[in-house]
């Protein structure tokens, strides 16, 4: 029998999919696929749901093996799979493996609810989905003890051991908080705390205007906020585009009650306490020197995320982590300290620090799922999308111009650049939604799509187009002949598209996805 596993959510626990036999009411897996996923408690700071699933989770185990469903009927395996770690990237992995087997007044209180109430019912979702293919919820903290063999338990409770065949780390990140920044979850606080909602301060520093900045900016300001940036690069949103970056500041920061500064750090961050304000004591970025310290009524640390892969075990098959990432190669396969790989070992989303992204977790998961059953897979990371959702979004797709230029220089070829505006789409000034901007970098010589960026009403929607394009290998002589229906939004694509200019002695399209 071939069994898998899983991880489920990030609370603490582990999924473990039982043959159906064991279950009669259950969903069966296709050919009696067994799933066990290990969900990892952050240093125990959150409580199990309830004292009911535990005990359900228990009895799941039990029944798992009265029924015959370990070691002697997965050779010599308890699983087949196990996943450690919860999230999309865990989720995605483990339902693909049963598949191939098989400022105006509002109401603060009624919008956290509605964030809380979302965050619960898409949690939810993702365990009851789970529970429908017959994946068991073992609780407790997941450790690998050795080759291809997995510890879970809780604190007061025995540890229990289980083999697998093939284990996938799939543990996340968690909010990365610089030293001398003092978290209260109050008046300073992360973006896991900010969705809270709590409070809405008169004045809130952001540190940090990546995409999580970007996105709190949004909100704040929407409530009636006045925000201030402090970024440490030179520029702010660094990780964009900069034509992107310099007409999102012009539509997003600039009108808006959004202050900055740049080239600075927050060397200390100090909580409000006896009716004192925040403290933010900044520096030069260059020099270290004391610039400046502000005093604001809450900060928003949006300094990027850490993996969360401390306490895995890997000292335990001679893994090191890099800056805590675990290291793999492109097929998510673990590498130990000696640059081999680690057999049956893979790790997938924020752990690996590939791409930071839900749905770039969940695609590495389909990957190695893939891997596993024989058909080898190798993710294209540039043609995987990324989107902030702001008010209007943003969105974009494999490489900035500056570096496809670098890209080019290096590899001896000429890039083009396209552009088309929003103001030109009817359904976009239907809407009154005329600000944006779709920009294509292409090769003149070949058609190759370098990278597609976007701002502008639903970008983090139309970017599909140009990702799907960039991973099925389609070259602009081929997707300037698609056909949209009119009025949509889709058309600032189809613009964009049909004002390249390709070489004449071009052919078509040979299909092949574009590489790194």
């Amino acid at each position: 029998m071939y069994s898998t596993a899983m991880s489920l959510s990030a609370a603490s626990a582990a999924a473990v999919a039982s043959t159906a036999s064991s279950r009669p009411n259950a969903i069966r897996p296709a050919a009696g696929l067994r799933f066990c996923g290990l969900r990892r408690e952050a240093l125990g700071l959150r409580s199990l749901r309830s004292s009911t699933q535990v005990v359900a989770a228990r009895r799941s185990v039990a029944a798992a093996a009265t029924a015959g469903n370990g070691a002697a009927g997965s050779g010599g395996f308890d699983y087949d799979l196990v996943i450690i770690g919860a999230g999309v990237g865990g989720h995605g992995a483990a339902l693909h493996a049963v598949e191939k087997v098989s400022s105006a007044g509002y109401d603060r209180q009624a919008v956290a609810d509605h964030a809380n109430n979302l965050a619960s019912k898409i949690r939810s979702n993702l365990t009851n989905s789970m529970k429908a293919l017959g994946v068991d919820i073992l609780t407790g903290i997941g450790t690998i003890l050795g080759k291809q063999k997995v510890r879970y338990g809780k604190v007061g409770f025995p540890d229990n051991e289980i083999t697998a065949r093939n284990i996938i780390i799939a543990t996340g990140s968690v909010p990365f908080v610089p030293k001398g920044i003092e978290i209260d979850g109050k008046t300073v606080f992360t973006s896991d705390h900010a969705l809270k909602l709590e409070s809405v301060p008169d004045w809130i520093a952001i540190v940090g205007s990546g995409y999580i900045g970007l996105e709190f900016s949004d909100v704040y300001t929407a409530l009636g906020s006045e925000v201030t940036f402090v970024e440490a690069l030179d520029q702010l949103m660094p990780g964009f585009d900069p034509e992107i970056g310099k007409l999102a500041q012009r539509i997003l920061i600039n009108p808006r009650k959004i202050d900055y500064y740049t080239g600075v750090f927050a060397s200390k961050i100090t909580p409000a306490k006896d009716g004192k304000p925040v403290l933010i004591e900044l520096i030069d970025a260059k020099t270290k020197e004391h610039t400046e310290t502000l005093e604001v009524d809450a900060a928003l640390i949006a300094t990027g995320r850490a993996p969360f892969t401390k306490g895995l075990g890997l000292e335990n098959i001679n893994v090191v982590t890099q800056r805590g990432f675990v290291p793999v190669d492109e097929r998510m396969q673990v590498m130990d300290a000696d640059g081999n790989v680690v057999p049956n070992l893979y790790c997938i989303g924020d752990a690996n620090g590939k791409l930071m992204l839900a749905h770039a977790a969940s695609a590495q998961g389909i990957s190695v799922v893939e891997q596993i059953g024989g058909r080898d897979n190798i993710l294209n990371h540039l043609s995987i999308p990324a989107a902030c959702f702001t008010h209007p979004e943003i969105s974009m797709v494999g490489l900035t111009e500056p570096q496809a230029r670098e890209k080019a220089d290096k590899e001896g070829f000429e890039i083009s650049v396209v552009k088309t505006s929003f103001k030109a789409n009817t359904k976009a000034l239907a809407e009154n939604e005329g600000d944006g901007l779709a920009k294509m970098i292409y090769r003149s010589d070949t058609g190759e799509i370098l990278g597609v960026h976007i701002l502008g009403l639903h970008a983090a929607d139309l970017i599909h187009e140009a990702s799907n394009a960039i991973a099925l290998g389609t070259r602009v002589q081929d997707i300037k002949f698609t056909v949209h229906a009119h009025p949509t939004l889709s058309e600032v694509l189809d613009e964009l598209f049909k004002a390249a200019k390709v070489n004449a002695d071009v052919t078509h399209s040979v299909n092949e996805p574009v590489v790194a």
